[in-house]
């Protein structure tokens, strides 16, 4: 039986953490602090995993089985969505602009005040728009010297 607003809205709060699936392999998890979790339960590789899909209710029940039904795609291709989202967010942290700020935060407390934040807006105003979500690897020295021309 499917999950409701109203089922999950009165569910109280127990001693022990309380799963309440919605099938395939999707369940809310009740934490006895309150808090409750959105997971997806699967197998891959002949491994069972769990995968976080987000809090009640910031993840709404409409959104969840969306959640779970990208999820299972991926899986059908034989990917495991885990590892999808772990490369994801790897590829993010290795953007121009997350290494830039990485030095600059590395660099500003050895500078004057002021010449930091010419640094940081300069970077913000001429930089990150054109290259600042690229992978530092894809930069190429001709892209980023047209940037710096543009400056």
């Amino acid at each position: 039986m499917p999950l409701t607003d109203a089922a999950i809205r009165n569910a109280k709060p127990q001693v022990k953490p309380v799963k309440m699936f919605d099938g395939g392999g999707l369940f809310l998890l009740l934490n006895p602090n309150g808090s409750r979790w959105w997971r997806l339960k699967f197998r891959i590789g002949g491994k069972e995993k769990l995968l976080s899909l987000g809090v009640y209710p910031d993840v709404s029940l409409k959104e969840a089985p969306e959640k779970r039904d990208e999820a299972r795609k991926l899986l059908a291709q034989g990917i495991d969505p885990s590892a999808e989202r772990k490369a994801t967010k790897t590829v993010q942290a290795d953007s121009y602009e997350a290494v830039l700020r990485e030095w600059f935060s590395r660099y500003q407390p050895t500078w004057a005040p002021g010449h930091a934040n010419k640094i940081i807006r300069r970077s913000e105003r001429d930089i990150f728009p054109w290259i600042g979500a690229r992978p530092v690897a894809e930069v190429t020295a001709p892209e980023l010297l047209s940037v710096l021309r543009r400056i």
